[in-house]
């Protein structure tokens, strides 16, 4: 039966008029949810977090807003199950899919929350020690990092409805700064059930928390200089955001995570058989099917020594071979469908461009299990292959949202590098490789073109959480064509809700004001 998902704006649940967009379950495509934010004031929604979620949130200390992360944390968990089948049903994923994306938002809240709770009764940071600007030590400065007194204003992306969502969040409410929160329509009813859980759990303070499902309307119309946006999505769509008029008149603070063609390199000092050459086969073919493929950090490019190009190829196909896709209530489905016929289209769409340079070696029958192929959004794990990636355009430009994922050949580490910074800016770049060398050289010629680089060998690739899975301890973002952003990493994840102020003055007064806000350096 299908719900309709209200809006909780100015600490009240408001039904959005019209009929609203369809959401659906990707398995059978019929519908699930309609959502619309038509009628809702945006005006009234982002004045009543300024007013009164920010004061509320900056009057706490670091550990009361640590333990409302926490709290929050604990209401995730409680309600896990019920997670995993709306997880299920909206968004077609199996249960390991579910794991990492329900899991990874309640497990980002109580690492903020351990965060906030080791900063104890501060409710602003020190940035660094005094400054001095004279001989002797009378004129000083010391920096701290204050909220912005504003709303966070968060536009997720449809793969991650939690994990996405409450990273920004546990950021944003250490930080002292309410925020709305703007899940992607297709998959929104996880995040509305999740805040819904959370709002009456009676947890927040008022006007901490907003939501709204649907159209973002007139939203931006109404920021100013207060506020911070952190966007998730396409790059297209951030451009159209970053280059809004209120967002450009007030230089309102604007984060964003992109396209992003990430790339994996199999070492020059590997072979078939040997334990780098086997977790990086084993890597690839996770990448391509975990979510379905539907990751901003998954592997699009396998970059392989030429020597190795065919044995790379034979283990990909049978590994993959091995992927069984369809409904994913049966057990035995390892693969779910995309989230919706729209993402299909776009999916297949890019794997027709990608075609036009490589061969699809692997992904061209499709096979489903408890399910009607042609009903639900599914899509056969594809592998290609790009012979020539120096002469190719399509392949480091064309991110197919999907199950697939490209082999292309490298002479040298050199070329490697460069065929990864071919990317244009790039989320993630994974190594796989025991030479020492190869892996410092491969971390200086990536870094660059990337926000992460994971090296792996053998003594690290049990413990590893994978080229794909964003850790909060880690930074998260990338440059150029990946968005130009920076979240989570710690407490860096709290910079982008923080202004940063530079205080003048006599060294004693100037230590004495910066003692009575701040008890800890960072």
């Amino acid at each position: 039966m299908s719900v309709r998902l209200q809006n909780y704006v100015s600490d009240k649940w408001v039904d959005g008029d019209g009929d609203g967009a369809v959401l659906i379950n990707p398995v059978t495509g019929a519908e699930v949810a309609r959502a619309t934010t038509d009628g809702v004031d945006m005006e009234s929604a982002l004045r009543h977090g300024r007013m009164v979620g920010g004061p509320a949130l900056r009057a706490m200390t670091f550990a009361e807003r640590a333990a409302l992360l926490s709290a929050m944390g604990d209401v995730l968990i409680a309600n896990r199950d019920r997670y995993f089948d709306i997880a299920r049903e909206n968004s077609g994923n199996t249960k390991i899919d579910a794991t990492i994306d329900v899991d990874g938002g309640s497990g980002t809240l109580k690492y903020y929350g351990a965060i906030g709770k080791g900063l104890g009764d501060a409710t602003v940071m020190r940035d660094g020690g005094l400054e001095r600007f004279g001989k002797d030590d009378t004129f000083q400065a010391v920096h701290l990092r204050v909220p912005v007194e504003g709303v966070a204003i968060h536009i997720n992306a449809f793969n991650f409805p939690s994990w996405g969502m409450w990273e920004k969040v546990a950021c944003a409410f250490l930080a002292g700064v309410p925020v709305l929160a703007k899940p992607a329509t297709a998959t929104a009813l996880l995040s509305h059930e999740m805040i819904s859980d959370v709002v009456g759990a009676n947890i927040l303070p008022a006007g901490a928390l907003s939501l709204i499902c649907g159209s973002a309307g007139d939203l931006l119309d109404h920021v100013d200089r207060r506020d911070a946006i952190a966007f998730t999505g396409s790059a297209e769509t951030a451009r159209r955001l970053r280059t809004h008029p209120r967002v450009v008149e007030g230089a309102v603070r604007f984060n964003a995570e992109t396209d992003s063609v990430n790339s994996s390199i199999l070492g020059e000092d590997t072979s078939p058989g040997s334990p780098e050459f086997d977790l990086f086969v084993r890597e690839v073919a996770r990448e391509m099917t975990v979510k379905s493929g539907q990751k901003c950090t998954a592997i699009r490019r396998a970059l392989v020594p030429v020597a190795l190009m065919d044995a790379v190829t034979e283990a990909l196909v049978a590994r993959l071979g091995r992927t069984v896709v369809g409904d994913p209530a049966d057990e035995n489905v390892t693969m779910g469908p995309v989230v919706d016929h729209t993402q299909r289209r776009n999916v297949l769409d890019a794997i027709g461009r990608l075609k036009a340079e490589a061969q699809v070696i692997t992904g061209d029958a499709l096979d489903v299990v408890g399910a009607d192929a042609e009903a639900g959004a599914f899509i056969a794990p594809t592998l290609l292959r790009c012979d020539d990636p120096e002469g190719a355009t399509a392949v480091h430009e064309v991110e197919a949202f999907g199950p697939v994922s490209t082999l292309m050949p490298y002479t040298s580490a050199e070329e490697a590098f460069a065929l990864a910074g071919a990317g244009g800016g790039s989320l993630v770049a994974s190594v796989f490789t025991a030479n020492d060398l190869f892996a410092q050289n491969a971390v200086l010629g990536l870094g660059d073109s990337h926000g992460r680089v994971l090296v792996i060998d053998e003594a690290v690739g049990k413990l590893s959480t994978g080229h794909g899975i964003v850790m909060p301890m880690c930074v998260h973002g990338g440059p150029g064509r990946a968005g130009g952003g920076e979240e989570l990493g710690g407490l860096r994840g709290l910079r982008f809700y923080q202004q940063r102020l530079a205080m003048q003055g006599n060294k004693d007064r100037v230590m004495a004001l910066a003692d009575a806000a701040v008890e800890i350096a960072v």
